[in-house]
């Protein structure tokens, strides 16, 4: 990896979210919601790893929207997970704070892109 901090941060939070998904499968025997979670959850660094070779500005600022609306609805499974008990309140809280991070700084990226092509 490099010092790209969303890089980084997107890859490594993919690496939780494969390991959370073999947890649910494997241990709480969840397939479906489980399921929905890894597309979502391994498709924020994708699509992130997708804008940094990106070849003009308007596709950076298309695949960093798409990763933060990847973000967006993993944050949702998750919470779902959580209120339906597959996730304990600790487990939760601990992938939380990930995500809400990964989506702070995509918000910021994308919010700074739009700005800058206004101008």
């Amino acid at each position: 990896m490099n010092d790209n901090i969303i890089e980084t941060k997107s890859f490594e939070f993919a690496v939780r979210i494969v390991n959370l998904y073999k947890h649910l499968s494997q241990e709480k025997k969840e397939f479906v919601l489980s399921k929905q979670l890894l597309r979502c959850g391994t498709s924020i660094g994708a699509n992130v790893t997708e804008a940094e070779k990106a070849q003009t500005r308007p596709d950076f600022y298309a695949k960093m929207t798409i990763a933060l609306k990847e973000s967006n609805e993993t944050h949702y499974w998750l919470r779902l997970l959580h209120r339906t008990e597959f996730l304990t309140d600790a487990e939760f809280k601990s992938i939380e704070t990930d995500i809400n991070e990964i989506i702070s700084i995509l918000v910021a990226i994308t919010k700074t892109v739009k700005e800058s092509q206004m101008s």
